[in-house]
């Protein structure tokens, strides 16, 4: 039965579930708990299977947190269901998801390369010359650096994407700067499918296309999906709206849920008209639209500000309105008439602003109810302001936390700058590739000297003596580089974790996310360089390739990632850590709730953000007539951007900034004019006492279920907790080796057999044919991984899957599935593996895994065959219960066997899977405590581990 708590209008949002559905949402209605509902509601009265239920969400972490809420909804009335065969994720996930399930009808080969937006702008960045070289493509370029340049064309490109825009049109036009586009995006489409790559954009056209192209697919899909949940509708863009409606088919299930007050993605390509004009795409009156207009998180006082902060807009333009109309309301609930909206802000001339904001936090904390930093949120327009940076500084020196991962404040952190200071000390070449370009200044080298300069003066400290002589011994090598070292900058790094001046940063990580910083960060870095090697197709340094490399890492990629912006760790299960007040942009705080929010950036006024190409576009190539004028634009997003600051309050909203009255040329009036008919009737925090009796909520628990795998977690664990800890829960980055490249490659390979065999074409199973998959496969994870097997390596490769294929004699009959991904949710966590099945004895499966080595001694080895029988008991399980289908043995098979019978045949054993589950909870719930200490040393795998430098200073080896 669906929950009491539900209102009249959630409870009609749950039970309407057949045709279209508009579900206007505003702030603090339980939109979420509604969904979470809905979607119980479709599983236990409409029977409906999780396959035929696709729920899009705005980001991964809300994915997750759905997730795990409507699991543990579920858990309470003991119901059975997978909800890992929903399709539900973000629309680049599902999309993601689509692509994957049918690569086969796309231009896109396995392990292709999934680019964010720095390796996308590098990637251009690196072949701008080609682009440059078309004509007219300076009118969209401009006169700017090739970084800037590389900036410029990634966002057209993402545009011609995201709305679909025709290139053979864009090619044709008369204007010489669109013809240009059309030029740009086809040659960037060529290079992408030459790199075997997809950008955040491209997931979404690539999936379009595919649904439009093969008209099966899209049937296919149509049959199976049954009900379509969106939500933050809002924020969906022309290419998103086209394939939701390409998923819901004829049947129409689509309820769409968001508020059009709070769309805040324009410039990433989001459409209002997509919420506004939903009801529309229906015949009338088919579209059933409800209003969630209770607001179950804020003070009255709070509600009726921001109800008025819309009012007072002008949302009527040429007998069109651009809103929806409605007016949230309060939850019925005491707070004795207490001022819920303040102002805590510097007088005009006096400059105080930041030390009236720190006497404002320190009082609520002496006189009122508040208990921890973290019930305090600042939200402004940007963390990268240089006065919200010297907020953040001002309240750190006096000892209150900041956590602002977006501050743009990673290179100022002095791990980092130690870092860049000691990779600059061990090339003493530096000053010679500095001078590549006499007329060149790059300001970036003024912060790397002072880098410089911070490291060598901790070398002169007596506890860094054993630094300053590896360094030094280093430096000498690499100015003389005679041979190829074994390591590149990723390789060095992890060397200089040794030293007590990095590794205690190491040690200092606890459960507190402000104090494990320092660490998140050295993670952070270690990232970089090995995407740097990555974009460079590098991994060791040689006498011909040290200084271009020296060049291009400080004049290019670290000084972009300067200019650019690096944001530091966030945790998606705790927001808001405690012990630190949160600086987040308002864009970041959306979706969240504070007990208290204290707004800025008061000086701001709207901002045009479209430009003359933008204009021609819209009017002349866009599928559809411009919809908001764009003259008005400017003011709707700048009114729903403050709306959406203002409604993430709960108890207290307080509007702050410096005041400030104009009195000549270059000054101006703060707050700005757009806010001071709300601003001005506000009371400061001096004189309302009843803001020390306003009780103050404690931040809610964010809770999410991880996700862990026998291979890539239990196995990690059970290797070296320590090595769990570093590349699993820190993220640090390894050195890639060439290891793993020869078994995924055999893996892939039979897979790409096996699959033939499913889809009924055995006769395409040939020499020839399995020579083509190798080699596809071979040269697509070089391209990925960066790495190459030697000829006989690869060869041996290919011998392996050629004698498997040898053995089946033509026979492929008791193949059942291949590398089927499979996951359950269980109470704690989501068990995860990818399986191999093959038909069993009456109606039951069997499952093999394989393994590329030769079978080991079954007596001296045993430990290792018990390692292995584990893993296939964690599939059975995941199969059984997943599936409902019996699983009767568990096979590996050696693939590097040559002489004897390849396969380790196990009977399948309940008490031993229960054992085996057991131990995989315990060591899950050590995981998820942090425990991650070890009796002694893996010696095996230490060989082969970046972090043993490290550990050896640790265990003093």
């Amino acid at each position: 039965m669906i929950s009491q708590k539900l209102n009249k209008n959630q409870k009609r949002a749950v039970k309407t579930t057949d045709g279209p559905l508009l579900i206007i949402a505003g702030p603090g209605s339980g939109k979420t708990f509604t969904l979470v509902e809905r979607i119980y509601y479709l599983i236990t009265e409409k029977n409906v299977e999780p396959e035929n239920i696709l729920v899009s969400t705005f980001t991964e972490k809300t994915a997750k947190e759905l997730m795990t809420r409507v699991s543990n909804r579920l858990n309470e009335d003991n119901i059975q269901f997978n909800l890992n065969e929903m399709y539900l994720g973000t629309i680049h996930s599902i999309c993601l998801r689509l692509l994957e399930e049918n690569r086969e009808f796309t231009r896109l080969k396995k392990n292709f390369i999934l680019m964010d937006q720095f390796d996308q702008q590098y990637f251009i960045y690196q072949k701008s010359y080609q682009y440059e070289k078309i004509t007219g493509s300076e009118l969209i370029l401009g006169n700017r650096s090739r970084w800037k340049k590389a900036e410029e064309l990634l966002k057209w490109i993402n545009k011609v994407s995201e709305e679909m825009l025709s290139v053979d049109e864009l090619k044709k036009s008369p204007e010489p700067q669109i013809q240009a586009l059309g030029q740009c995006y086809e040659l960037y489409q060529q290079h992408l499918e030459e790199e075997n790559a997809l950008d955040f954009s491209t997931i979404q056209l690539e999936a379009s296309r595919l649904l439009r192209n093969h008209p099966e697919i899209q049937e296919s899909l149509n049959e199976k999906i049954d009900y379509l949940m969106i939500d933050e509708y809002q924020d969906t863009n022309t290419i998103q709206e086209e394939i939701i409606f390409l998923l819901a088919g004829k049947k129409n299930n689509v309820c769409v849920v968001g508020d059009d007050d709070q769309g805040l993605y324009r410039f990433r390509g989001a459409t209002i008209r997509n919420i506004l004009e939903f009801p529309k795409k229906f015949e009338e009156e088919k579209c059933t639209q409800i209003e969630l207009s209770v607001n179950y998180r804020s003070h009255p006082s709070i509600v009726q500000f921001y109800n008025q902060w819309m009012e007072q807009q002008s949302w009527h333009y040429e007998n069109k309105s651009f809103r929806f109309d409605k007016k949230i309301v309060p939850a019925e609930r005491s707070y004795y008439g207490r001022e819920g909206v303040i102002k805590a802000s510097g007088s005009d001339g006096r400059n105080d602003w930041y030390e009236e904001v720190y006497q404002f936090l320190i009082s609520m904390r002496e006189k009122g109810e508040l208990k921890d930093w973290n019930q305090i949120a600042f939200l402004f327009r940007s963390v990268r302001n240089p006065k919200v940076v010297g907020l953040a500084n001002y309240l750190e020196e006096r000892e209150i936390s900041v956590y602002s991962p977006r501050s743009n404040m990673f290179f100022d952190r002095e791990e980092i700058r130690l870092l860049i200071g000691a990779i600059m000390f061990l090339f003493p070449q530096l000053p010679e590739v500095r001078k590549w370009n006499e007329n060149a200044y790059l300001e970036e080298w003024e912060m790397y000297d002072q880098c410089f300069l911070e490291f060598t003066n901790e070398l002169r400290k007596p506890e860094n003596a054993k630094l300053l002589k590896w360094a030094r011994k280093k430096a000498k090598a690499h100015y003389n580089l005679a041979e190829n070292t074994d390591y590149a900058f990723a390789g060095l790094f992890y060397q200089l974790l040794q030293f007590n001046l990095f590794n205690k940063y190491l040690e200092s990580e606890t459960s507190y996310i402000i104090d494990s910083r320092p660490v998140r960060n050295l993670s952070l870095f270690s990232q970089l360089l090995t995407k740097f090697e990555y974009l460079h197709r590098v991994s060791v340094f040689t006498p011909k390739n040290i200084n271009q490399l020296l060049r291009a890492f400080f004049n290019q990629y670290l000084r972009f990632l300067i200019n650019g912006g690096i944001n530091e760790y966030e945790d998606d299960s705790e927001y808001a850590p405690s012990g630190c007040v949160s600086f987040l942009t308002i864009h970041q705080s959306k979706g969240l709730e504070f007990p208290i929010v204290i707004v800025g950036s008061l000086e701001s006024t709207p901002r045009k953000q479209y430009s003359d190409l933008d204009e021609v576009l819209q009017e002349n190539y866009y599928h559809k007539n411009p919809f908001e004028p764009l003259n008005r634009t400017k003011y709707y997003d700048f009114w729903r951007l403050y709306y959406t600051a203002f409604s993430r309050a709960q108890n207290l909203l307080v509007l702050s900034c410096q005041e400030n009255k104009a009195s000549g040329q270059g000054t101006r009036n703060v707050p700005s004019k757009s806010f001071v008919d709300s601003y001005t009737p506000l009371k400061s925090w001096r004189h309302v006492d009843d803001i020390y009796k306003l009780e103050i909520d404690e931040i809610k628990d964010v809770n999410i279920k991880k996700e862990y795998s026998f291979t890539s977690h239990i196995n990690v664990f059970e290797t070296c907790a320590l090595q769990y800890k570093f590349y699993k829960e820190l993220d640090f980055s390894p050195v890639r080796h060439g290891a793993t490249l020869f078994g995924t490659l055999v893996h892939q390979t039979i897979e790409d057999i096996h699959k033939a065999a499913i889809r009924g074409e055995e006769g395409k199973i040939t020499k020839e044919r399995i020579d083509e998959w190798f080699y596809a496969n071979y040269n697509n994870l070089i391209k990925k991984e960066r790495v190459h097997l030697a000829p006989t390596t690869k060869e041996a490769a290919l011998s392996q899957v050629k004698h498997y294929v040898e053995r089946q004699n033509n026979d492929w009959s008791h193949i059942k599935d291949a590398e089927v991904d499979v996951s359950l949710v269980k109470d704690e966590y989501v068990l995860k593996g990818t399986i191999d099945l093959i038909k069993g004895q009456d109606n039951t499966v069997d499952i093999i895994d394989f393994k590329s080595e030769k079978k080991p001694d079954l007596v001296k080895e045993q430990d290792t065959i018990y390692h292995y029988k584990r893993q296939l008991e964690i599939y059975a399980h995941l199969v059984e219960e997943r599936t409902g289908q019996q699983v009767n043995n568990m096979h590996l098979y050696y693939t590097g066997e040559d002489n004897s019978n390849p396969y380790v045949t196990f009977p399948k054993d309940g008490k031993s899977i229960d054992h085996t589950i057991s131990k995989f909870d315990r060591i899950v719930e050590r995981i998820e405590e942090k425990d991650y200490s070890i009796e002694k040393r893996p010696v095996k795998q230490c060989q082969n581990c970046d972090m043993r430098f490290y550990c050896n200073q640790k265990f003093k080896e």
